[in-house]
């Protein structure tokens, strides 16, 4: 029988990277934490006829074998060293750091070592150190509560258990901190043993039967010591679980754990063991995976058969079973990518392999786009798969031509003619030309949009343009194809080819086209069909481009369209009323053929027209009101104003054209009109208030006649009257209270001083205003226009004694000036 391994945790053994003992749902959609591989190397064969009953984990060794002899053999990097060692079961095997001294814990209680006698008997707990002689001290831990069945030493503390419970004890203090008891005492110690495992330094994680523990060493308050440890253990997190304990691990803040599983508590039926990582919570534990694994002869297994260690420093994790050893490991990028793959999530497979590309080993981001292309083919999505290729393939010209080649065998080359490269990528021209030729013959509008997104070097162009004529022989008119041909000839430059299309279709990019390849010499005899097919947008062209195409040549070509000559000389004078003055007596006859309503505001805009020729036409035809405007600018008013009142009978334009001529004369026609018309009269009353005196046209009404609404047109005109005389009140008090403002202004300004100094000249003699000897007597005058002089230079007084003027003002007539001041010394 073999009775312990020892395994090295760099696994320089061969590993079978199988999942057949990993039973999970298969249609499951929560993906797995762990990943598992079977050890081999031999190890199958050997656990065919014996078992393996413990393990442990270190850099050096490889394996460590107990033959049924009672030989220990130990396999070291370079060396194979076999040990005879009784043929009891080995519980336990522990290395020191330097992996040189290996401690061997059996069924009959002792504990061994390769290289010394027995340390210690079943039922004591021995602690062995050497003093400074170098010789060996024993101290006894623990003793007389039966054997002892599991012990883990992590830095100053040492945790191990027996039928009782859990002991801690402090090497730093020689002191044992605490007894964690077991807590379901119905269930056998040697059946379901106690499981041990140091998160950390200062952790204690202590599984037994279903109920696990977390205990935390605290340091204690120095005042709480008393006779007391200096440290103690809190019990951070305690809860049940639904199967029963073999094992536990720390994975960072979780808890790896090995479940034994019955199916049937009667008939004592064993399931599949079960690996699970769990997060601990104060008083439960939330599960984060869970799974069943298929070791061999689990059937036959019992709970005390299964171990599980891990390795510090490496997420491994080896289960231990008498017939079978599993190692469990954290599954990595490449892990994750393979189960999204075999999931048939290939997208979330893609972009995780992007994300982290430097990672992953066993995984190409290429060869994971391919497959999420080939996967989309084979489920039918094109689309999705033409659209992939320009994120998979990248700049890889062979992967994208043979893609092409595919879309094309299985009839899909139009999914993928749009994500083809068109930038600096190109393909062969023989690649865009064949999907072009498969577009033609199949869908002329995806034909004609790809022409408009594709750049024209991406092709042959000419070979593309023989195409699309051979077409057009079988459908000549198909506007679709002439439009693509017209933009084929824009991308060859043969434009004025591509501009008869345009102008044939009508097309809107017609005038874009003149525009963007000024085409306007190719335009002077097309003028008629442009402003055929959009006369707005065709007239403002011409007239924004005038220094290109003359007005002259313009209505050169309109001259046998005067509808659209008039469109065009009309826009040309409504932005500048002289640039077409020579046409403006043309345009007399094409407002009154094309658009009267503007003629009446051309004739009075217009400075060019001839006023004889323009009443000609309008009598014509009959214009009243034209006529009426064209005989008052010539002058005859009291004509226009007769054919106001005899054509139009229309009293109140006769009276708006007589307010706006503002001749008495006019009035004074209008009113002997009117005289035996009461309607007239009424009109007359009701609208000259203000510029006739009513009086005048009350007196020529006859006795007797009646005059609609009179007594309303009476009451208007005494209120009109009212309100003249209250407006007149108003103006003169305004005009009072300003003549008196002003007065007072100037009588305060004429009482000013006046300065007089050496600068001021005589305006008559023009020599200084004061003497050079100031003692001598002198006399100067000073008008208020602050004119000076001095007395004896001005004339006399004249006919009004006393009263002077000043001579230099009364000449200029602005009124005369008084002497305000006569300075005498």
């Amino acid at each position: 029988m073999i009775w312990g391994i020892l395994g090295n945790k760099n696994n320089s053994w061969k590993i079978l990277l199988r999942d057949c003992f990993l039973h999970q749902e298969e249609d499951s959609e929560e993906e797995p934490k762990l990943k598992y591989e079977r050890l081999s190397n031999g190890m199958t064969e050997i656990l065919q006829n014996d078992a393996a009953s413990c393990m442990t984990v270190h850099d050096k060794v490889e394996v460590m074998i107990h033959h049924p002899q009672g030989h220990f053999r130990v396999r070291f990097t370079h060396l194979t060293q076999t040990f005879h060692i009784s043929s009891v079961k080995i519980n336990q095997i522990s290395l020191d750091e330097s992996g040189e001294h290996v401690g061997i814990c059996s069924e009959d209680g002792k504990v061994r070592s390769l290289h010394s006698s027995p340390l210690a008997t079943d039922l004591w707990l021995l602690l062995y150190e050497r003093n400074w002689l170098n010789r060996w001290k024993t101290s006894v831990l623990h003793e007389g509560e039966g054997t002892i069945t599991n012990i883990k030493w992590r830095a100053n503390l040492i945790a191990w258990a027996n039928n009782v419970g859990v002991k801690i004890y402090d090497i730093s203090t020689k002191q044992r901190i605490t007894n964690v008891l077991r807590d379901n005492v119905s269930l056998r110690p040697d059946m379901y043993p106690c499981s041990l495992c140091w998160k950390d330094n200062t952790t204690l994680i202590v599984g037994w039967g279903s109920s696990i523990k977390i205990c935390a060493v605290k340091e204690r308050n120095p005042t709480e010591m008393r006779d007391l440890p200096s440290r103690y253990v809190e019990i951070v997190s305690a809860f049940e679980t639904e199967f029963f304990i073999c094992g536990l691990a720390p994975l960072a803040d979780q808890l790896v754990t090995l479940f034994f599983v019955k199916e049937n508590s009667d008939q004592m039926l064993c399931a599949r063991p079960r690996l699970d990582i769990i997060q601990p919570l104060p008083e439960s534990c939330e599960e984060i995976s869970s799974d069943a694994l298929t070791v061999r002869n689990f059937q036959d297994n019992e709970c005390r058969d299964y171990r599980l260690e891990h390795s510090e420093g490496e997420s491994l994790f080896y289960i231990i079973s008498p017939k079978d050893i599993v190692v469990a490991k954290e599954r990595d990028q490449d892990d994750h990518i393979d189960w999204l793959v075999q999931k048939k999530k290939y997208e979330e497979a893609l972009m995780a392999a992007e994300i982290s590309f430097k990672n992953i080993k066993r995984h190409d981001v290429q060869k994971i786009g391919m497959d999420y292309i080939n996967h989309l083919v084979d489920t039918g999505d094109y689309d999705s798969a033409a659209r992939k290729c320009q994120k998979v393939l990248g700049k890889n010209m062979e992967l994208w031509e043979n893609e092409v080649y595919r879309f094309k065998t299985i009839g899909q080359l139009k999914a993928i003619s749009q994500y083809l490269p068109r930038g600096d990528l190109r393909l062969r021209p023989a690649i865009y030309e064949m999907i072009l030729h498969e577009f033609l013959k199949t869908d002329y509008e995806g034909f004609a949009t790809l022409i408009r997104e594709w750049p024209g070097d991406l092709y042959n162009n000419m070979a593309i343009v023989q195409a699309v004529t051979d077409h057009l022989k079988r459908d000549p008119t198909n506007s679709t194809l002439l439009t693509t041909l017209a933009e084929l000839y824009t991308y060859d430059q043969r434009y004025d080819r591509a501009l008869e299309i345009y102008l044939r279709l009508r097309h809107k990019d017609v005038y874009q086209l003149i525009h963007k390849h000024d085409l306007f010499s190719s335009i002077e005899d097309k003028i008629v069909l442009l402003m055929d097919f959009d006369k707005e947008k065709a007239v403002d062209m011409l007239l924004d481009n005038e220094d290109k195409i003359s007005i002259d040549k313009v209505v050169e070509e309109l001259a046998d369209r005067p509808e659209l000559l008039h469109v065009y000389l009309h826009k040309l004078f409504k932005r500048d009323h002289h640039k077409g003055q020579k046409y403006h007596e043309r345009q007399i006859g094409l407002y009154a053929e094309y658009d009267r309503p503007n003629l009446l505001p051309f004739l009075r805009d217009s400075t060019h027209c001839p006023l004889e020729k323009a009443l000609e036409i309008c009598q014509q035809r009959n214009f009243v009101e034209e006529t009426v405007f064209l005989l008052s600018r010539m002058g005859n008013c009291r004509r226009a104003l007769q054919m106001i009142m005899e054509e139009l009978a229309d009293v109140d334009k006769a009276i708006e054209f007589a307010k706006d001529q503002d001749d008495a004369e006019l009035w004074d026609d209008l009113i002997s009109y009117s005289i035996d018309k009461p309607p007239f009269i009424t009109g007359l009353l009701n609208n000259i208030g203000t510029h006739v005196d009513p009086i005048l046209l009350i007196r020529r009404i006859k006795e007797g006649m009646e005059i609609p609404n009179l007594r309303d047109s009476l009451v208007k005109i005494l209120h009109d009257y009212n309100l003249q005389i209250l407006l007149r009140e108003g103006c003169k008090k305004i005009l009072v209270a300003d003549s008196l403002s002003l007065l007072q202004k100037m009588h305060r300004t004429q009482m000013r001083g006046v300065r007089v100094d050496e600068e001021n000249i005589c305006e008559s003699c023009h020599t200084s205003i004061l003497p050079s000897d100031m003692a001598k007597t002198f006399n100067v005058v000073v008008f208020h226009c602050r004119h000076m002089f001095h007395k004896e230079c001005l004339p006399s007084s004249g006919t009004i004694p006393g009263l002077q003027f000043c001579n230099i003002c009364s000449a200029k007539r602005r009124g005369p000036g008084s002497g305000i001041l006569e300075m005498k010394k």
